[in-house]
């Protein structure tokens, strides 16, 4: 299953300006301008100006908050997006409730009893991000995030998501038994996309909570998708149709 773009220039609008140069655009200009995001709750609030807006919203990080602030926009920043742009791509700081900039670590000790499984979903979020692709919560279509190729203005999403980790145990019990890969490539299929899954695998312990043994993951990717015997067969459209007659 290909990319479906929306509209006859929406992939020449991607070709010209790539999700790479959008992010780069965007990682160059969070670091000019020193900026900084605000813990709250189980999300990251960042201000941006209006070039930063624009730039925001084309490499789809956060969604802007409406205040009455005119000088400034405000965006919600979810817990993994706030941790790539500050971990990763290094571009912003986050800072807590003394307005003073808190490490990667101190960081990654706030989020982690907050949100199950961060240390995991994080990994499999960065690992495509880091292949420029836009990353958007699935739980929508039963899957942890889809991705898409280019802005989703511009395109649809073409997998579906699943992260499954062998530290999650019997608590993740997705795709234990094989009517599972039936129920959710179904499901994929109904929504016209691919189910991609990636197995996160840790190398070694870990220890105590820091910000360097998210590095420490393995990521390995799967594909799945129905096999439908038509599809299959040598020359396809070739073969006479035969008719069954019902018998009484």
């Amino acid at each position: 299953m290909g990319p479906r773009w929306k509209g006859k220039a929406a992939e020449a609008i991607a070709l010209v300006d790539p999700m790479s140069k959008i992010v780069s655009r965007l990682q160059s200009s969070l670091i000019e301008s020193d900026s900084h995001g605000i813990l709250s709750g189980r999300s990251v609030l960042l201000a941006a100006h209006v070039e930063q807006t624009e730039t925001l919203n084309q490499a789809c990080f956060g969604r802007p908050i409406i205040t009455t602030e005119k000088d400034k926009q405000w965006f919600q920043l979810s817990l993994e997006e706030a941790f790539y742009l500050c971990y990763v791509m290094k571009c912003i700081k986050i800072v807590g409730g003394n307005n003073c900039p808190i490490s990667d670590t101190e960081l990654l000790q706030y989020i982690a009893p907050k949100k199950d499984r961060f240390p995991v979903l994080f990994k499999a979020y960065a690992h495509l991000r880091i292949k420029n692709w836009v990353v958007r919560p699935g739980s929508q279509y039963g899957a942890d995030f889809v991705a898409y190729r280019h802005h989703p203005a511009l395109v649809h999403s073409e997998y579906a998501v699943l992260v499954i980790s062998e530290e999650d145990g019997d608590a993740n019990g997705r795709l234990r038994v094989w009517s599972d890969f039936q129920c959710t490539l179904r499901l994929c299929g109904s929504v016209a996309k691919t189910l991609l899954v990636l197995f996160i695998s840790k190398n070694g312990d870990h220890g105590d909570v820091c910000s360097s043994y998210v590095d420490n993951y393995n990521v390995e990717e799967r594909i799945f998708t129905r096999w439908i015997p038509e599809h299959s067969r040598e020359n396809q459209g070739t073969e006479p149709k035969k008719s069954f007659k019902s018998q009484t």
